[in-house]
């Protein structure tokens, strides 16, 4: 994406595919970078740039600067029992790196690797999170010119690894060697919201670019959204996320609140969900609708769907703690079965284990002010009506984007200009509050084995 500096107007952007799954070679990512400046109109009259992407993941590399392995991704979950290992192993892993460890963490990537792969830990010479790796090479680095001590990170990437404090902003080299099995492994650099990592220099014939210091997806898409101490961002995705500006760091021993870094400097509460938008696909294609109609459906039923309520633990679920759950239907009658209703109790069903999220930010000491909605269900004016029915809050729906990416240009902006910009927003949708508390009530009522 090619933003102006001065306003945020996107100017123009690009895409490219790389390869799903759990475990990829980075050196995919590289071409579906390349491939996407390509499709932007190339970078010959941009001033500065930064990379966005997704949190978490396990590069590793040897001294040559090689990848060792196929990269591990946030969401690889065969190190599952490393993080139940660490997390008996360090009882104060919350006070020193923010978290409980979860299969997502590098530091749990690292003692799978440690367990299951003694021969390329042994090869290790320096480990990089996905969009560190893509900076180093965007600035000319890699097995062509390995200068492994240029690897950068920023606040946000490293307090997902697991081995970094959000507090004191520095490495737990004890934690790591504890992950790892060994010691002396290079380590990016972490570098502060208005750095740079330094400049372009993979293609002679670019000018002098500047490279910003990048971030993880969640982070970012804060930064692009221009999200404020107490807005609290709810994003329905694949899964679902809640996180929150915040002044201070979290530091929540149930392990529910990850307790991230912001890309501001600030900090940034996270709450994870399993379940989000593929629930809403899963109860259209029983009820043979599309999602604008579920919707439709939805809205023409009363808050709390006569009764019905679903607990929608299609996947098990992550935020509460139940990863052998399935989904749940309550409140079956005569009466309160039917289309309507079973609409309406999907989507409150949804909104309702997103607001669990928030309820546990609350806990930790959070005080929201408004609710930023987000991701592609979040356009549905279902879905926006109903939120304003289950948050106390404000709700606010911007307009449609690709937030991440707008959080990367707005870095590569803050490192040109030395200032953040101040770049506006457009609102999409701005539901009336309308507070039902009937929906949660019934919602938070309902448990397995209820009638």
């Amino acid at each position: 994406m090619v933003a102006d500096a001065a306003t945020g107007v996107v100017l123009r952007s690009g895409r490219a595919l790389h390869p799903e799954g759990t475990e990829v070679d980075p050196e995919a990512w590289w071409v579906a970078l390349n491939s996407a400046i390509a499709d932007a109109g190339g970078l010959a009259d941009v001033a500065a740039i930064s990379i966005c992407g997704q949190q978490h993941g396990m590069i590793v590399l040897d001294h040559k600067g090689r990848v060792i392995r196929d990269a591990l991704l946030w969401n690889d979950t065969r190190s599952a029992a490393a993080a139940a290992a660490l997390d008996l192993e360090f009882l104060d892993l919350v006070q020193r790196t923010g978290s409980r460890p979860v299969a997502s963490f590098t530091s749990t990537k690292l003692r799978w690797l440690r367990d299951a792969e003694p021969e390329n830990v042994s090869l290790i010479a320096a480990i990089a999170l996905p969009h560190d790796w893509l900076t180093w090479r965007i600035r000319g680095f890699g097995p062509e010119n390995p200068r492994l001590d240029e690897l950068t990170t920023d606040r946000s990437e490293a307090s997902g690894t697991g081995y970094w404090n959000p507090t004191s902003g520095e490495y737990d080299l004890e934690v790591l060697t504890a992950a790892i099995g060994t010691s002396g492994i290079t380590l990016p650099r972490v570098l502060a919201p208005d750095d740079s990592a330094g400049h372009l220099d993979f293609d002679p014939e670019l000018p002098n670019i500047l490279v910003g210091v990048g971030a993880g997806d969640n982070a970012g898409a804060a930064l692009g959204l221009g999200a404020q101490e107490g807005d609290v961002i709810v994003s329905i995705g694949t899964s679902g996320t809640v996180f929150a500006l915040a002044p201070s760091p979290f530091c929540d021993t149930t392990g529910t609140v990850a307790g991230f870094a912001d890309a501001s400097g600030l900090f940034l509460p996270l709450v994870a969900t399993l379940n989000a938008a593929r629930v809403l696909d899963s109860v259209a294609g029983l009820l043979g609708v599309d999602l604008h109609t579920l919707g439709q459906l939805a809205l023409q039923a009363k808050p709390g769907a006569d009764g019905l309520v679903l607990k929608p633990y299609f996947e098990g679920e992550r935020t509460p703690n139940l990863p052998n759950a399935t989904g749940t239907l309550f409140g079956l009658t005569l009466s309160s079965t039917n289309r309507t209703n079973l609409a309406r109790a999907t989507i409150e069903g949804l909104l309702c284990g997103l607001a669990g999220g928030l309820d546990a930010l609350r806990d930790q000491g959070l005080e929201p002010r408004r609710i930023l909605l987000i991701g592609g269900a979040a356009q549905n004016p279902a879905i926006a009506a109903i939120a304003a029915q289950v948050f106390q809050e404000p709700v606010v729906v911007p307009q449609p984007g690709e937030y991440v990416a707008i959080g990367a240009a707005v870095q590569a902006a803050w490192a040109l200009t030395g200032t953040r910009p101040a770049w506006e927003v457009p609102i999409f949708a701005a539901p009336d509050s309308d507070f039902q508390p009937i929906i949660r009530k019934q919602y938070l009522e309902r448990r397995p084995g209820t009638p």
